[in-house]
């Protein structure tokens, strides 16, 4: 038999982990009905409150933060590890990479164990962690700071430290250029669903189109994941229909150039013959010949800020930092051009 958990307490009195971590810590913003409840449960199971969590937040003298990522995008990691890093140095924190599978069923409490263990001061969380409710709730329940990176069009006011990006519009902007150089059927490949990135950029691709009173056709639109390969099979499958797209969206760089590829080896004259474009800026979308039209998204930067943001409120919990937001900008390339006329 397993021992008890804070979860396994909040289950029983029906209350928040955030609520039992309150009683545990004997904080006073609990109702005396809830506080007995709580206790109750706490006495009936024999949970046993472990002392080392009660003193994560409470600890001064760790001057260490952790990076949490879960993300096949080595550009996207190596950006947003440099963007942090600069910040820990200028504010003479260290920093530990913490490379995890987020579909792990028991991440939280690994998470909670890692900070212990390392004793740091608290975490930043990279999408799709930073997305995941049951995950924050323990965290927060066992009183770990942590700053989360997020795709959102504006600060979700959560009561939770957050940098947002606003997907969404950056992808509209895309979309948009597409449509006004005269292309009405644009495929979209998506990233992975789990990632909250790729459900707001595709909504600011059918965004775009509804404004401009194209209709949506779900035969352009395909499922996948962050991956030259995808990216590669994706644009196979639209360039055989009966009425191919003359412009595909990939939902990330990497992705476009996966598409690039395939038009290649289909003997298309980019971007005559099909227009291409990315998201993210990351070298592929340099690199590549033509270079792509993306969404320039200031990676390292975004990771330096949420760096500050978590030291910021490490330091001075009375009056943390605000949430900041940030826009991917449009930078047109030679990837993207008017349709051929036929």
């Amino acid at each position: 038999m397993h021992s008890p958990t804070i979860k396994d307490v909040a289950k029983h009195a029906g209350v928040s982990l955030k609520t039992v971590s309150r009683v545990i810590n004997h904080e006073a913003a609990v109702r005396p009905e809830t506080r007995e409840k709580v206790e109750r449960a706490i006495e009936q199971l024999g949970y046993q409150p472990d002392p080392s969590a009660r003193s994560l937040r409470s600890s001064s003298h760790s001057y260490a933060i952790g990076l949490v990522y879960d993300n096949p995008n080595a550009h996207y990691v190596i950006d947003m590890q440099n963007g942090v890093l600069s910040a820990c140095r200028e504010r003479g924190f260290g920093l530990q990479i913490y490379p995890c599978d987020s579909t792990a069923p028991k991440l939280a409490e690994e998470l909670v164990s890692l900070v212990q263990r390392a004793r740091l001061a608290g975490l930043i969380l990279a999408p799709p962690m930073s997305e995941q409710s049951a995950l924050l709730a323990t965290l927060q329940a066992h009183d770990v700071s942590f700053v989360r990176i997020i795709a959102a069009r504006e600060d979700p006011q959560d009561g939770m430290p957050c940098v947002y990006v606003d997907d969404h519009d950056a992808a509209y902007a895309i979309t948009e250029h597409l449509i006004q150089l005269g292309h009405t059927r644009i495929g979209f490949l998506w990233g992975e669903p789990h990632h909250r990135s790729s459900p707001e950029r595709y909504q600011g691709y059918a965004d775009a189109l509804k404004d401009y009173g194209i209709a949506i056709n779900r035969k352009l639109i395909l499922p996948g994941r962050y991956a030259f390969d995808d990216g590669f099979r994706g644009a196979r499958k639209l360039l055989a229909l009966k009425e191919a797209p003359t412009a595909i969206f990939g939902c990330n760089d990497e992705i476009a150039a996966g598409v690039l590829a395939a038009a290649r080896s289909a003997g298309l004259d980019v971007p005559w013959d099909l227009s291409i474009a990315g998201f993210e800026d990351s070298p592929f979308s340099k690199q590549a010949w033509p270079a792509l039209t993306t969404a320039r998204q200031s990676t390292s930067e975004i990771g330096r800020h949420a760096a500050l943001r978590l030291i910021g409120g490490l330091q001075n919990q009375r009056a943390e930092p605000a949430n900041e937001g940030f826009m991917p900008e449009l930078v047109v390339r030679g990837s993207t051009a008017p349709p051929r006329q036929t």
